[in-house]
């Protein structure tokens, strides 16, 4: 009995050695130290957490743009046309392709020499390729119904783009092809297009204006409610709008490009978003 006792009291650990009570109190103090010191790291990373998020948090709505001031600035200028691009188109008809085109050329010949009579350089003239086509004409029986169609001959176009500087000059002519009629030439004549060959740079130039025009916005707004801006949080670029001078054209929501104008009005939107304190 008091064997059995005593091997209660002292059991054997694995290496052959009595397990005493003194020591089943150390080995139970140190099992007891690691959840102790997993509970004290996690609430030591707790708080880290917890401050990181406050701190962001803090941050976010210091420069929530909720919080802050948000403007449109515009800017707007008038500007003259430096280039006209004019294009008129002709025809012919032959029987075969080969009178066709003979018929066409010498059109052509004809237009050339024109132009060139009324002021337009022979390098600021430019031909496309002739277009050809066949006609077709469909028969019918005394009866009204139809028994076929015939090759009746080719009809060919071709278009002859004028592009200058000299603006004045090109409207002009565009506006008077009596000649071209008289010389039994079938000549139909597009309306001139506009353009300005230094529009980026203008477009430069406007979001400048535009720019600056926000940010004076801003800053009158925030010394009428008594804050300051701090960080610009956002800028976003609105589309150019590019409509004929004086004229009731709306904007379009993907821009507007106006080519049939020769004085031209152009406008650019610019929204910032400020942060205040």
């Amino acid at each position: 009995m008091q064997g059995d006792a005593y091997q209660n009291e002292n059991e054997v650990l694995r290496d052959g050695t009595l397990k005493t009570p003194q020591k089943q109190e150390k080995s139970q103090k140190s099992l007891f130290s690691i959840p102790v010191i997993i509970a004290l790291i996690a609430g030591i990373s707790a708080v880290i957490c917890v401050s990181i998020f406050s701190g962001s948090l803090t941050n976010y709505k210091k420069y929530s743009g909720s919080n802050g001031i948000t403007v449109t600035g515009s800017a707007s200028c008038d500007f003259e046309s430096d280039l006209i691009v004019w294009r008129g188109s002709f025809f012919a008809y032959g029987q075969t392709p080969k009178t066709a085109y003979k018929s066409i050329k010498s059109n052509a010949d004809v237009i050339k020499d024109y132009l060139i009579e009324n002021g337009i350089e022979e390098s600021e003239l430019s031909f496309s390729s002739v277009s050809i086509s066949q006609r077709w004409v469909t028969e019918y029986n005394d009866d009204g119904k139809r028994i076929g169609e015939y090759l009746d001959g080719y009809d060919l176009s071709q278009t002859v783009t004028v592009t200058s500087e000299d603006i004045d000059k090109v409207d002009a002519v565009s506006r008077d092809i009596t000649k071209l009629l008289e010389a039994n030439i079938e000549f139909e004549s597009d309306s001139p297009e506009y353009y300005y060959t230094k529009l980026d740079e203008l477009k430069l130039d406007l979001i400048e204006q535009a720019t600056a025009n926000a940010k004076t916005r801003a800053e009158i707004i925030a010394d009428g409610t008594k804050s300051h801006t701090t960080k610009l949080l956002s800028a976003n670029l609105g589309v150019f709008q590019i409509i004929a001078q004086n004229s009731n054209s709306e904007y379009s929501y993907g821009g507007s490009f106006d080519t049939s104008s020769r004085n031209k009005t152009a406008t650019i939107t610019v929204k910032l978003n400020y942060a205040t304190n």
